[in-house]
């Protein structure tokens, strides 16, 4: 498909760059494609009075790590600054990263982070690591002196948050968004973005699913910082995926089919669990145990084996975002919904409101 058949016009002023607060006063648009009231502008806080006894609400239990770093490379008396994003570990001691600027960077480059690198000390003195490769779009490999445990307290010394490109280029990171870009779900360090339409949630609304006899659901897919990648390509059958590493467990999944089985609803709370559900659903739509990396790119056209209905934010014009919701209530739908909510100034992005895409009958 093309990809500017999912491109559409945003006023800036409608990027979020601070949650709502509480986090579940944002607003929902409830989305129920071919219905006579197709659009409903609710709270997420009225989520309970969507679902029913039975349901399934899967989020995704991943934690973000502060997988930005700043270092300074130093190659005889020549020094470069150089800000390094991780997005997928390859082992204990190496990283692939995007770094900036990836053109003053070569094989066998060293690269100084924490104290020396112009950020704060780590706790076990310096973070040093060498540039083994360096790949497309300023990709690099990241081969680190320290692995392991080591490696994961040094990062978490030296780096910083990763907020999104949109919200970063308008405000640095600050302490409040250690926490406010974490859901409160998150358990499982490893992703370096967040799954956003997790962030909505409260103990309180957990507590109101709990009691309308909604069941939590945990999956992990570690969000990479592909996802902010732009598809450069015209059409879609060109765009490569970038891996991200995901977990459903046998009990997890045995779970799953039972609630579906009795008649519930699996209801995505986000992409990124829509993702690897369906990574994970067999062509006999039965759920498997997944623990394997997943680059699955959804377009329309793709027919949904586990997903029955999808919580998500507001996403960028043109991403895989974009297309994966077009495929799950198809592209007219989702520009007239996203056309209501330009109209009535919903709030976009990371720390925007949501919409749900939940069909006018049960399955």
């Amino acid at each position: 498909m093309d990809v500017s058949l999912f491109d559409f016009d945003l006023p800036d002023g409608l990027i979020a760059l601070r949650p709502a607060a509480p986090r579940d006063s944002a607003r929902l648009l409830v989305v129920r494609p071919g219905a006579a009231n197709e659009l409903e502008d609710l709270t997420v806080a009225d989520l309970p009075s969507l679902l029913g006894p039975g349901d399934s609400l899967v989020v995704n239990a991943t934690r973000v790590i502060p997988a930005r770093l700043h270092g300074r490379r130093a190659r005889g008396e020549a020094v470069a600054r150089i800000e390094c994003l991780l997005h997928r570990r390859l082992d204990g001691a190496r990283w692939l990263a995007f770094a900036r600027p990836a053109k003053k960077l070569a094989p066998g480059d060293r690269i100084s982070f924490g104290e020396a690198g112009g950020g704060e000390t780590c706790l076990l003195g310096r973070l040093d690591a060498t540039i083994e490769a360096r790949g497309e779009e300023g990709e690099v490999t990241l081969a680190f002196d320290l692995s392991g445990p080591d490696l994961d307290m040094a990062i978490a010394s030296a780096g910083e948050i990763p907020l999104p490109p949109y919200i970063a280029g308008k405000r640095p990171a600050d302490a409040t968004d250690a926490t406010d870009y974490q859901t409160m779900f998150a358990r499982e360090l490893g992703a370096v973005a967040a799954p956003t339409a997790g962030l909505h949630f409260t103990p309180a609304l957990d507590a109101a699913l709990s009691a309308k006899g909604v069941t939590r659901r945990e999956t992990v897919l570690h969000v990479g910082a592909g996802t902010f990648l732009p598809v450069k390509a015209q059409n879609t059958d060109d765009h490569r995926m970038h891996a991200e590493y995901g977990v459903l467990d046998a009990a997890t999944a045995d779970a799953l089919n039972a609630d579906r089985d009795a008649g519930g609803r699996i209801v995505a709370v986000g992409t990124t669990s829509a993702r690897l559900l369906e990574s994970a659903v067999g062509p006999d739509g039965r759920l498997h145990p997944f623990a394997r990396e997943t680059d699955i790119f959804i377009t329309p056209g793709y027919r949904f084996g586990a997903v029955d209905a999808l919580m998500t934010n507001f996403h960028l014009p043109r991403s895989t975002l974009m297309m994966l919701i077009s495929a799950f209530a198809g592209l007219d739908v989702v520009k007239r919904a996203y056309a209501h909510a330009v109209k009535e100034r919903y709030r976009f992005y990371s720390y925007g409101d949501a919409c749900l895409f939940l069909p006018p009958e049960r399955r």
